[in-house]
């Protein structure tokens, strides 16, 4: 039996497997890479016939759903820690980039008009800010007309990746929030509705006038015959319009090398252009997955989306990795899958 296998021969391997498996693939978990997912599902599908399924039911349950190996990969946009990898027996690589914005219900307002400090964020969830007409909002946005109308907060009441960049950013510019309610897929909200999923969150907004929400970017475009996203001042002091070129310059500063697992929050990146609520997706996989079948086609999958699939995810203003990284996550897979005895015993049976 072969103990060790090189990335070529695994690689292979996990290909031939994919060409002679019929069944379905599953993935689950967050909602923020589910628009250029369904994009890549079908285009993979198109080219090899092969079929993966996916269910956006938020980075909290996509990581329940792969610890009980309920799905053959998990997707969050909260990275977990490596220690946490380590005795789970999961590896974690990054598949691509985003945004989260704030978004707005108020009648005359449109998609890039409205600025917030992430000062002026935290206050509005925290409850501190309540109006529109507050002279914290005007001073900021001294050539906008805002309506003397109270501030309805509209937050996410599953786990979810995209909370987690939101409340991530929150915690960097507000010492308060931090104390008060601090980050995670999941926190306490000072006030607020909530709804499930990005689209549970931004049908609320759409129909509250004077609401207040976060989305991933791809789903606001979606919304803006009724809500309109917000620019942000980044840690350089510049107000940031949330597009592919401002989550791309925040991805710059990256060092991806330097972390184990990938484990990288981009939030509040230095630079001049970059949009300061920038995120990244992460797939989590097992190291000894149940099927080998089913892992192949998933590693499959991810690479030709990686290599194939940026049209669709630049299409829908999202940030391809770019070829280095997409090097370093092959390579990872290598060093990681080398000592899963699962998948090397069966790929040497091949």
């Amino acid at each position: 039996m072969m103990k060790h296998l090189r990335l070529p021969i695994i690689l292979s391997a996990l290909v031939a497997a994919t060409q002679s498996f019929a069944g379905e693939t599953k993935g689950a978990g967050s909602t923020f890479v589910s628009p250029v997912m369904a994009r890549w599902i079908d285009g993979y599908k198109a080219k090899t016939g092969n079929i993966v399924s996916y269910q956006p039911v938020g980075s909290s349950i996509g990581v329940g759903l792969i610890k009980k190996a309920a799905v053959d990969f998990g997707a969050t946009d909260m990275p977990l820690d490596p220690k946490e990898l380590d005795k789970l027996g999961m590896i974690q690589f990054p598949v691509v980039i985003g945004g989260v914005v704030p978004v707005v219900n108020i009648a005359g307002v449109k998609p890039g008009q409205i600025r917030f400090t992430g000062q002026v964020l935290a206050d509005i969830y925290l409850g501190k800010v309540k109006s529109w007409s507050d002279p914290a909002v005007q001073a900021i946005n001294p050539d906008l007309k805002l309506p003397n109308a109270p501030i309805t907060v509209v937050h996410r009441i599953d786990g979810s990746g995209t909370t987690f960049n939101w409340s991530d950013y929150l915690s960097k510019v507000s010492s308060q929030w931090k104390a008060s309610v601090g980050s995670g897929t999941s926190v306490e909200w000072p006030l607020g509705v909530g709804g499930k999923g990005n689209d549970g969150v931004a049908s609320l907004v759409s129909l509250v006038p004077g609401a207040i929400g976060y989305l991933e970017y791809a789903y606001a475009l979606q919304r803006l015959d009724k809500i309109s996203f917000g620019v942000v001042q980044n840690s350089a002091g510049n107000f940031v319009v949330p597009d592919a070129a401002s989550f791309q310059a925040a991805a710059s500063s990256a060092d991806w090398k330097a972390e184990k697992d990938f484990h990288l929050v981009l939030t509040n990146a230095p630079g001049v252009d970059a949009y300061p609520i920038t995120a990244t997706t992460f797939v989590l996989m097992p190291k000894q997955p149940l099927s080998l079948d089913r892992a192949a086609t998933a590693i499959d999958f991810i690479r030709w989306s990686l290599e194939n699939g940026k049209p669709q995810a630049e299409t829908l203003n999202y940030v391809p990795l770019p070829a280095a990284l997409i090097e370093q996550v092959e390579l990872y897979w290598q060093q990681s899958f080398e000592a899963a005895p699962t998948i090397t015993a069966a790929a040497g049976k091949r």
